[in-house]
């Protein structure tokens, strides 16, 4: 009975959060199978591309990766909640802030076969979140690793808070 009712108040978490995120605008990615060559290999760093992996960031997905033996979980649904200047309120994942509205948020598995959902938020129960635009993507390169980019109204890269829900198969 106690399981039972556990696995029900999940589920309804999951159900209430999707909800939410649909009340508040959603941005989705999932990776192709096959992506284009310019895609995998940005020629630029201009406003749509990620920036390069930087060394740190390349050591820390592998620590985490390493931690957690880097088993394939079995249909896994987390969150992340990220306040505007790039430090993690709440939830699971590792977060580095690249630049102005530029974040990654790293796992201990691989999450590149998942799909993504994101969307501006605020840590604090205190008030509606500010207008703006979020998207996410795979990593490159990182295999354990998300890349989000957040926005204001104007299409202009700024630092929001948001949250990211992440579901691996």
């Amino acid at each position: 009975m106690t399981t039972s009712f556990r696995r029900k108040a999940a589920a309804v978490t999951f159900a209430v959060l999707g909800l939410t995120l649909v009340g508040g605008g959603i941005a989705v990615a999932q990776p192709s199978a096959k992506a284009p060559q310019e895609a995998v290999q940005p020629t630029g760093r201009g406003a749509d591309t990620q920036p390069p992996v930087t060394a740190e960031s390349a050591r820390k997905a592998q620590a985490a990766l390493k931690a957690n033996g880097a088993t394939p979980l079995v249909a896994t649904n987390v969150y992340t909640v990220v306040n505007g200047n790039g430090t993690k309120a709440r939830g699971v994942g590792t977060v580095l802030k690249y630049g102005v509205g530029q974040y990654e948020v790293q796992f201990g598995y691989t999450v590149s076969a998942g799909a993504f959902l994101a969307t501006i938020s605020r840590a604090d129960a205190c008030c509606i979140p500010p207008a703006g635009e979020v998207s996410v993507a795979p990593r490159l390169s990182t295999p354990n690793a998300v890349f989000v980019q957040t926005r204001n109204s104007a299409g202009a890269p700024a630092d929001l808070g948001f949250t990211l829900l992440t579901h691996t198969p």
